[in-house]
């Protein structure tokens, strides 16, 4: 009899390659999918350790998941991921229920550990790899219209804040070949749009092929319509990228592009290891050589140190760029980080009031940039049903703005050019053109 498995998934797009590649190895063992938790011979969390709130979520997860297995002692539990590499021993000391604890280097061993489960009370693999890209295994994915392709594992960056290089190891790319034959193998799956993934994306270096070249590469993968990639480190955006990004039509015009903070001296704790001129610049190259480029990013609020007046430079920053979007966060304490040591940490209340103002400039930015539109006709790859209306599509252009239309004679995975009418929100609303 088919055992079965349940998956949860918390964090980046990253975490949701890895757990495609998880499937792809229960699958390979018998175990089918279920979405009913109580019935699962194997019931599976794949964690995230970037923010408190994101472990937090787990743990309360991990405590629904012990009332299971004292209905079902028989079940197997397992932590994986990020996590799994930074709170191992506090995993094991205060949820001995948990019997498998597998780092992001570790999942090739999953079936063996399953096997194994009887004769070993606890397994733990948490070893870091310098070569494990999982270059053979490709992942098990659902139907739908993107493929996330991890690219690299690792990052070399060491921002101060950051966890990655202590759950994910150092930088390592993956061949262009084997890339190349999963996104062959995805678009004869069905997908249309091709994500490519790393810690820094734009640092790939496979023996003499740099990001550029493999970008190029995977354009002329037959049947591909869109390519998108994320995310890019601002010390290693070129001039060569933006030129095949311009060159070539699959490649969307939209890049996230992290800014973190606008304060230099902010920048230079969290050693980001640009200047805001630099950002500044680069944002500059990019509209010359796109204009119509859509650009998003991250800001992080409050970390140490951060002053009004650091604080200003970061609003000055996003006054003159005019993001499409941003992801905001508070900043947020991670063991092994640099800046967790820091002295000079910001209260609660602070980071809070200045994260609401960022996110209404950020709203009003993003309302400026959507209604730049109306009147445009875009190209927009139908994926989905609207929620709002049964009769209507939702899709993304190239710069990655989401828009809603009436269905007319038009299917999933078709690209059609849309009229922009009104904006509301994020999202734009139009007709067929």
């Amino acid at each position: 009899m088919n055992k079965s498995y349940y998956l949860e998934t918390y964090g980046c797009q990253m975490n949701v390659a890895d757990s495609e590649l998880i499937e792809k190895l229960l699958h390979s063992e018998g175990y089918k999918q279920t979405d009913q938790m109580e019935k699962a011979d194997a019931i599976f969390v794949n964690t995230c350790a970037i923010r408190d709130h994101a472990e937090q979520k787990v743990h309360s997860r991990l405590g629904l998941f012990n009332r299971v297995k004292r209905e079902n002692p028989g079940v197997i539990i397992g932590v994986l991921g990020c996590m799994a590499q930074n709170l191992k021993d506090d995993i094991l000391t205060n949820k001995p229920y948990v019997d498998i604890i597998l780092g992001p280097d570790g999942y090739r061993r999953l079936p063996e550990y399953l096997k194994r489960n009887n004769k070993k009370k606890h397994i733990v693999d948490t070893k870091l790899s310098r070569y494990e890209v999982y270059d053979d295994l490709f992942p098990s994915r659902k139907e739908g219209i993107n493929a996330w392709v991890s690219i690299m594992r690792g990052c070399d960056k060491f921002c101060t804040f950051c966890i990655v290089p202590f759950t994910r190891g150092r930088e390592r790319s993956r061949s262009i070949d084997s890339i190349i034959a999963e996104v062959s193998q995805a678009v004869s799956d069905g997908f249309v749009e091709i994500t490519l993934l790393g810690q820094n994306v734009n640092s790939y270096q496979f023996n003499s092929i740099g990001f550029t070249q493999l970008l190029e590469a995977v354009s002329e993968v037959k049947g591909v319509q869109r390519i998108r990639y994320t995310s890019p480190h601002p010390q290693d955006v070129t001039e060569e990228l933006l030129d095949i990004m311009a060159s070539r039509n699959n490649i969307c015009n939209s890049i996230h592009f992290p800014l973190q903070s606008g304060s230099d001296r902010i920048l230079k704790r969290m050693n980001r290891t640009y200047t805001q001129n630099h950002f500044l610049a680069q944002v500059t190259m990019m509209r010359d050589k796109i204009p119509h480029i859509g650009i998003s990013t991250d800001i992080i609020v409050g970390f140490p140190g951060e002053t009004e007046t650091d604080f200003q430079e970061t609003l000055n920053v996003m006054n003159e760029v005019q993001f499409n979007s941003a992801f905001t966060f508070k900043y947020s304490g991670r063991p092994f980080t640099k800046a967790v040591e820091y002295p000079d940490h910001i209260s609660e209340n602070v980071k809070q009031e200045r994260l609401e103002r960022l996110i209404q400039l950020q709203k009003q930015h993003t309302l400026n940039k959507n209604s730049d539109l109306i009147g445009t006709a875009q190209p927009v790859l139908i994926e989905k049903e609207s929620k709002k209306s049964s009769s209507h599509w939702a899709g993304r252009t190239d710069t990655n703005k989401w828009v809603t239309f009436k269905k007319e004679s038009t299917k999933i995975k078709q690209t059609v050019d849309v009229d922009i009418l009104k904006t509301s929100g994020i999202s734009l609303h139009g007709e067929i053109s």
